[in-house]
């Protein structure tokens, strides 16, 4: 069993707690790490919503909703108990001067303790949540705050909200959270590269052809409908957890595993990312959105039917996009950032493609080896390398992959990507969150594209459910004698 590190008594206070984000994945991110002992009953999650529900009726609905969303913990119904012991519920409407703030004030006098606030609610309540807090004198020095993504839809509504909350607390107090990050196969980046010598010396344009990252979704927009059909893909995906996949894999050695070593090689990708002008999104971005088609042998319907509007909408629900970074380590290497709704498959996953032979000596030489990085699902690598084929005459050789499943190779349960990243804002561990200038330099690079696209510079592709998505993206890649990895498979 692994080592667990039990974490001091500390308050967690959640804004927004009946909300879909609660209720699926940070109360159950909970449970199972306190059933993993790592955290006792002393400590407390007090969650902070409108409705008038009472501690034991709200300790009731999120009994239901453990049950549906960590099944497997939840059948254990004296862990659960317990659990359930720590979750308290404060009516509060945070947004109105007149509301009454005298029972959260009583259950956190105990000053001493680690307090962390999560806000999960709309961004721009986070600044006025922020202002009440201070002015409540709720804000000790063991505070922090947590701020859900998306920071702002522009690099003025993010420079706002960084102001607005930075006005109470100081920059190593501020946790903005990717839950990207928490992904063991994104963190195991580092291990792949950095504790791997031989790994991490073809780790450049020198032996690396091109990079695909690619984030697939099998499902349209569900209950997320209003919020996706205001941000779409390149707000809701590529401008927050794509780029930073990106520079956890492009980033150049750390002088150390802290947090401000990682994100300060971290933010030299982002500043060297090549801006994107108006003829470079002509040329380098494809937009795209589903229409029905067919997942699974089931018939799904398209993006408007699945909103359900009658009217035709501009909001992507696709984007790929071609760029490179301009440094010596990369700077001849393209790469490829792609994400979907209602695609063929689900899967996140990074293909690190290698160079071709200069002069090969084999006439029969199949298409040069890669890398392929599993994040989710069924996390692990796999490694294509030519190999002499036993079964043929004469000397003929063909690609071959050596496999390696996490699952398989470790037997310890994987942590969802919440469960660290909530253990590690009550340990002050900041590593796997992102810094201000980090959220406005990805900004700073994204905007020419949205800019673009309101200009009407680029069109918005269909392309059917249960594809890959518009047919023009095979061609972004054809022009650099390349292919996206599903087709190298067929």
């Amino acid at each position: 069993m692994a080592h667990v590190n039990l974490i001091d008594p500390f308050d967690f206070i959640i804004f927004g707690a009946t909300g879909d984000l609660t209720m699926r994945k940070l109360l159950p991110a909970f449970l199972r790490r306190f059933h993993a002992g790592e955290f006792t009953q002393d400590a407390r999650i007090i969650c902070i919503a409108r409705s008038a529900h009472t501690p034991d009726k709200f300790r009731q609905q999120v009994r239901q909703a453990l049950k549906e969303f960590a099944p497997d913990t939840a059948k254990d119904t004296t862990v659960l108990d317990r659990f359930l012991g720590s979750v308290t519920y404060v009516a509060l409407d945070a947004t109105k001067p007149d509301s009454n703030w005298d029972e959260l004030k009583d259950a956190l006098k105990d000053q001493a303790r680690t307090r962390v606030y999560y806000l999960a609610t709309a961004p721009a309540l986070y600044a006025p949540l922020c202002a009440a807090l201070a002015e409540h004198k709720l804000i000790t020095r063991a505070t922090r705050v947590v701020l859900e993504k998306p920071i702002g839809v522009s690099l003025k509504t993010a420079t706002q909200i960084n102001d607005g909350v930075g006005r109470f607390f100081p920059e190593e107090s501020i946790y903005r959270i990717d839950h990207y990050l928490g992904k063991e196969g994104v963190q195991n980046l580092l291990a792949l590269r950095f504790a791997n010598p031989a790994l991490e010396k073809l780790w450049s344009s020198d032996a690396i052809a091109h990079v695909q990252i690619t984030a697939a979704e099998t499902v349209g927009v569900g209950s997320r409908g209003a919020y996706y059909d205001e941000s779409g893909a390149m707000r809701d995906m590529v401008q927050n957890h794509l780029l930073q996949v990106l520079c956890m894999l492009a980033m150049d050695d750390p002088a150390s595993l802290s947090a401000d070593d990682l994100r300060n090689e971290k933010l030299k990708v982002l500043n060297a990312l090549r801006p994107m002008t108006p003829d470079m999104v002509r040329q380098n971005v494809i937009r795209g959105q589903y229409t029905a088609g067919r997942i699974e042998n089931k018939d799904v319907p398209g993006y408007a039917e699945d909103l359900g509007h009658d009217r035709a909408t501009n909001t992507e629900t696709f984007v790929a996009i071609r760029t490179k970074i301009r440094t010596s380590r990369w700077g001849n290497t393209p790469f490829y950032l792609r994400t979907g709704k209602r695609m063929a498959a689900k899967t996140t996953e990074i293909v690190l493609q290698f160079r071709p032979q200069v002069w090969p000596i084999f006439t029969n030489t199949p298409s040069p080896g890669r890398l392929v990085i599993r994040i989710a699902p069924d996390e692990g690598l796999s490694l294509v390398l030519a190999s002499k084929d036993p079964g043929a005459g004469g000397f003929r050789v063909r690609n071959a992959a050596l496999n390696i499943s996490y699952e398989n190779q470790f037997t310890m349960e994987y942590q969802d990507s919440y469960e660290r990243l909530l253990l590690d804002a009550v340990r002050g561990n900041p590593a796997l969150f992102i810094r201000r200038d980090e959220v406005e330099a990805s900004w700073r690079w994204v905007e020419p594209i949205l800019s673009s696209w309101r200009q009407g510079l680029s069109p918005l592709e269909p392309y059917p459910a249960g594809s890959w998505g518009p047919a023009s993206t095979r061609a972004l890649l054809a022009r650099d004698g390349a292919m996206w990895h599903e087709d190298m498979l067929t």
